[in-house]
């Protein structure tokens, strides 16, 4: 009997309409879309199914990790969370109105299947274990009838046995849907690496929403957020935390953008330049 293909072999099922960035499947779907879908795999319970929302950053990050980007390619649904992701799509020929923004996400799933009985479990906040709980208690006001199965928060420098509690806690809350908020590279990481351990349906990395929709963080203005200007707002929110992202994996990010539409992405003397400029960043 052929043995089971490894994780990082596996490719995403053809079905939904999808575009390439820079090597990364990005599926092109809306929220309802993304809706429609998590309940089917609730309804079928076959296996685990992860989200990873995305944008410039896991973007540019693939190119730095070939491990992480084939993490993105194997991951069940990678959506837009990014107008330059929709903008790209759109080049592609793909109706995207607008992006798949976490906290939005997160909203319209509570909202669309309130009634139904899933469980939900967040997971996550690192800095604040009172934000996962904050967060709990705004979506059980906000949506009655939804039912929260746990919580749990994770600390910065996580050790294996930190892990495990939180998988054998998430096992135990059984729930339909577990939303993670451990930021938007280390979450996609963390789900990649544990979803064969998880008897959950469906896995949705979610990043900032934690914190924006328990309060703990102030969003940007729907205008903004819809015309690409989300990263100004929170730049300068968290200049410290986020100028090296947004400056530098943004500039970057255009840089590649423009050099593959040129033809020029492969050769040597690009190569060269992406190189001499690149930065690491703490895998987040």
């Amino acid at each position: 009997m052929a043995a089971p293909p490894h994780p990082l072999q596996m490719q995403k099922p053809a079905e939904s309409p999808f575009f390439r960035v820079l090597g990364v499947r990005v599926d092109a779907v809306q929220i309802d879309d993304v809706v429609e879908q998590m309940e089917e795999w609730i309804r079928k319970r076959r296996g685990c199914h992860s989200i990873a929302a995305t944008g410039m950053n896991g973007i540019v990050e693939a190119q730095h990790d070939p491990k992480f980007q084939k993490i993105l390619n194997a991951t069940d649904l990678v959506v837009p969370d990014g107008m330059p992701l929709v903008w790209l799509g759109r080049r592609h020929g793909h109706d995207l109105p607008r992006r798949v923004y976490g906290p939005d996400l997160l909203l319209a799933f509570c909202e669309e299947t309130a009634g139904r009985g899933y469980r939900h479990f967040f997971y996550g906040a690192e800095r604040d274990p009172d934000v996962a709980k904050g967060l709990a208690k705004k979506i059980e006001q906000r949506f009655p009838g939804t039912t929260v199965a746990g919580t749990y928060s994770q600390r910065v420098s996580a050790e294996q046995n930190d892990d495990d509690d939180a998988v054998s806690l998430i096992s135990r809350a059984a729930p339909d849907v577990l939303w993670v908020g451990l930021g938007e590279l280390r979450q996609v990481r963390w789900m990649h690496e544990h979803r064969n351990k998880l008897n959950v349906p469906v896995v949705v990395g979610v990043g900032a929403a934690f914190d924006m929709i328990s309060g703990r963080r102030r969003q940007a203005p729907r205008w903004m957020r819809e015309h690409g200007l989300e990263c100004l707002f929170r730049l300068l929110q968290e200049p410290r935390r986020l100028w090296r992202r947004y400056l530098i994996y943004g500039t970057e990010f255009v840089t590649r953008i423009v050099l593959e539409s040129m033809g020029l992405t492969n050769s040597r003397q690009t190569r060269m330049t992406l190189n001499s400029s690149r930065t690491h960043f703490p895998k987040s």
